[in-house]
């Protein structure tokens, strides 16, 4: 069962899924569903021996089409809506102890070809609001799967999150007759400690406003406001900064870092195309924990000073 129901105080969608209680939780190795079928007496999600890159729908889906029809009616203050939707699996490769940062550039940039394509297919579709690509890996997201996958979700509605975002974006265009995301990337590349990897057409940046410690945002420096914009050329360079956030991640303390991606977009003149990293740690053994500020206020105390923790990944 799966259904959309309104928070009238937040003023945001929340997704019913029950079905996703019964979802895969770490299979052993042996029976993982991500990796190519190599016996028949073993199907596994993907029904070839091997395979490059594989997208599929969800077994477990919280969005689907067609939807069932809701549970429940509607009350007087909170609509409910049926979950009319797309979640589909990205698996990056059929090695299953593979991960972003271990890939070669050849398989990366592949990848990044599909998250264009998936994403001008998906956007497409009648009554799809948004496009959501992005990645859970490790344990400590909650990951369920540990072969190298990420996830693309297509909402019928634009999540608050993201109309926040947009809002911002469109207000500092309409007051200064310029894209905040460039007069961001202007104020960083000129005071430039924050700057943790930079190429002539992309830059990879612990924010100034950054929530978590170690958090890097990933953007074009040529105006982009979604993948539409990205010719082969581009492609490449973002295939290229994001393996190598992954890889300072992974060197920075010495084991492969778990970490939520992101990618952000909106096909609009005054927004622009960005991809965030939000890795949970905030030591070798310390997690950031989102708790009473950040989980009930939506307030983000970050530990350290985002100058520092830049350098850090510099230096890497």
């Amino acid at each position: 069962m799966s259904e959309l129901r309104w928070h009238p105080f937040l003023r945001e969608w929340v997704i019913t899924a029950t079905h996703r209680q019964e979802r895969t939780f770490f299979p052993p190795d042996d029976y993982c569903p991500l990796c190519p079928t190599r016996s028949a007496e073993v199907p596994t999600e993907i029904p070839r021996d091997d395979y490059e890159i594989a997208v599929f729908e969800n077994r477990f889906p919280s969005l689907c089409i067609p939807p069932p029809e809701p549970t429940i009616e509607p009350s007087n203050v909170a609509d409910v809506r049926a979950s009319a939707g797309i979640c589909e699996v990205v698996c990056y490769s059929s090695s299953h102890t593979a991960t972003l940062a271990d890939l070669s550039v050849d398989q990366v940039r592949r990848l990044v070809r599909v998250w264009k394509e998936r994403y001008l297919r998906l956007s497409a579709i009648p009554g799809i609001e948004y496009v959501y690509i992005f990645e859970n890996k490790g344990k400590e997201i909650g990951v369920t799967l540990s072969h190298p996958h990420g996830q693309i979700y297509a909402y019928p509605f634009v999540p608050r999150v993201i109309q926040n975002r947009l809002d911002a974006e469109r207000e500092h265009s309409l007051s200064t007759g310029r894209r905040l995301i460039d007069d961001w990337i202007a104020d960083e590349i000129a005071d430039g400690r924050r700057i943790v990897y930079e190429t002539p057409r992309w830059i990879c940046i612990v924010p100034l406003f950054a929530r978590y410690p170690y958090e890097v945002h990933v953007a074009p420096k040529f105006g982009a406001s979604d993948m539409r914009a990205l010719d082969d050329a581009a492609l490449d360079g973002l295939a290229d900064a994001v393996q190598t956030v992954a890889r300072k991640y992974d060197r920075l303390f010495g084991f492969s870092m778990p970490y939520i991606m992101s990618v952000f977009q909106f096909h609009a003149d005054y927004s622009g195309l960005v991809v965030e990293f939000t890795p949970p740690y905030r030591t070798a053994d310390k997690l950031k924990y989102l708790a009473g500020s950040e989980a009930g206020c939506g307030v983000f105390i970050n530990d350290t000073l985002p100058e520092e923790t830049a350098e850090e990944l510099r230096l890497l």
